[in-house]
């Protein structure tokens, strides 16, 4: 059919694909900061868009350790799976399984697992039922594709944890630091035959084996692009806070107490994010 474009193979996408293409849409609907607010470190992302962007940095920084796998190993990213938006972040297959990575960026809190509980600074998440779930699907998916049983592990990274406590290991998921990422893919033992990796890697990469609808392909180097663009003003943000707090605390009180409207607008900005 005329103008017809094929979904694309899914080695094309990139780590946080999915997650920046979301934090895009939610971000251009945020006005532009006044200038006092740029002036003091106001964040340009809102409390909205802030979820979005925490999630992109921690699927990039994910994205950057499974790189080092070998070339043995398929590593897929931000894998549209379902008939809706949802994705899976990360798919591997290699001679040690088929591993489904849900990446959590809970940089600097503490983490405790047992058994069938992760508690994020005391609050109890749904990061391993999901992760389980995320998995029984590719697992049934992949089968489907291939015509043969293909198991599938589930595993949550969580990135930059200021502790990570495993009292009890979860019986279908496992739970993992980034740090701990790649040393404990490259200790697997292999359980497939390059037949089969080959097998499961060919169906692997269709669009169609995981959604119903692929998406026509999109211009992935516009959406780096444009990420790029608002990580710079996220951090130009953070470090003109940084020199606010650290370099002129006192010409700051004397701002913030003397300058009314003003003073409210930069008390707001170096609050903020």
């Amino acid at each position: 059919m005329s103008g017809y474009a094929a979904p694309a193979p899914l080695t094309e996408r990139f780590a946080a694909q999915s997650v920046i293409e979301e934090l895009l849409a939610v971000q251009s609907g945020v006005p532009p900061r006044s200038l006092p607010r740029r002036l003091f470190g106001a964040s340009p992302l809102s409390d909205a868009s802030w979820p979005w962007y925490r999630g992109a940095l921690g699927e990039i920084a994910v994205g950057r350790i499974l790189a080092g796998l070998g070339p043995e190993w398929l590593v897929l990213h931000a894998v549209p799976v379902g008939s809706g938006w949802a994705d899976i972040d990360h798919v591997l297959v290699g001679p040690a399984g088929v591993f489904t990575v849900n990446t959590k960026n809970h940089a600097g809190q503490s983490i405790w697992v047992a058994g069938q509980t992760l508690m994020v600074s005391g609050n109890k998440l749904r990061h391993l039922y999901n992760s389980s779930r995320e998995a029984a699907r590719a697992s049934n998916l992949l089968s489907t594709a291939t015509g043969a049983p293909v198991d599938v592990t589930g595993v949550v990274v969580i990135v930059e944890p200021r502790r990570l406590t495993i009292r009890e290991k979860p019986s279908q998921v496992i739970v993992l630091s980034d740090r701990q990422l790649l040393g404990f893919l490259r200790r697997r033992r292999a359980v497939l035959s390059t037949e089969q990796v080959d097998r499961i890697t060919t169906a692997a990469v269709k669009a169609r084996t995981w959604h119903t609808k692929p998406a026509r392909p999109g211009d992935a180097d516009e959406l780096i692009r444009n990420f790029a663009a608002l990580r710079r003003l996220v951090d130009q943000a953070r470090r003109r806070r940084i020199a606010w707090v650290m370099g002129v605390p006192a010409l700051s009180l004397l701002v913030l107490v003397a300058a009314g409207p003003l003073g409210a607008a930069i008390q707001h900005a170096l609050m903020n994010r």
